[in-house]
């Protein structure tokens, strides 16, 4: 059916896989949680478009040489797992400064929009979506097996556009219940720094968890 085999399963292992928290996820909440819901789209956009290149790197037959080729494969991941590892320090470093300055003026902080700006969310979410381990295995070892061998091309667009639509319907959850948290970031210091702390360590492990993928 539209070049798929075992549509259920796949969608049963679609929602299971995008439910699980991963970089793609933690990285548009914090963005909707510090800058507002526009930002978390913006992220949102880097993440969709991160994830479309993927699906067409696997249906041009990456996912197959990545397989095959753990030298390849190796430099991928590692080079995923110290893009990680860099913006987590960048969350600890920025979770420092907000508990250092914790006890300062709500009016001194920068407006939501010019730290937005200044983040660039749409490419460091369109790179983490690259690199993102959860992202890379789900399309090198799991999303290939459903495709039909008799209409390859239909089963790539079909699975792709139903991942997309998982993605677009989980990240908007995540987006409004991010900026819900924005005021109460804005106001309380101490609890965006704990916040920005969490995320930091988060990503540290998704840095770890990509460096010891395999396929």
């Amino acid at each position: 059916m539209f070049g798929v085999i075992d549509l259920p399963t796949y969608l049963a292992g679609l929602v299971l896989i995008v439910l699980l928290p991963g970089p793609n996820s933690l990285y548009v909440l914090s963005v909707a949680a510090r800058c507002g819901t526009r930002a978390g789209y913006t992220a949102a956009a880097g993440v969709w478009c991160g994830d479309t290149v993927l699906m067409t790197l696997s249906a041009a037959g990456v996912a197959s040489l990545l397989q095959a080729n753990a030298v390849l494969f190796g430099i991928v991941k590692y080079a995923g797992a110290g893009y990680l590892t860099w913006l987590a320090f960048g969350m600890l470093r920025a979770a420092w400064s907000m508990w250092r300055s914790r006890k300062e003026r709500a009016a001194t902080e920068p407006a939501p929009v010019a730290e937005a700006a200044e983040e660039r969310p749409y490419r460091r979410a369109f790179v983490v979506s690259l690199f993102n381990p959860k992202a890379i295995l789900f399309f090198v070892a799991f999303f290939v097996q459903f495709v039909s061998e008799s209409n390859p091309v239909m089963g790539f667009v079909t699975l792709g556009v139903l991942a997309q639509l998982a993605s677009v319907l989980y990240l908007s959850a995540l987006i409004f219940g991010g900026s819900r948290l924005a005021a109460a970031f804005r106001r309380r210091r101490t609890l965006s720094a704990g916040a920005t702390s969490a995320a930091g360590v988060l990503f540290l492990g998704f840095a770890v968890k990509l460096s010891l993928a395999s396929v």
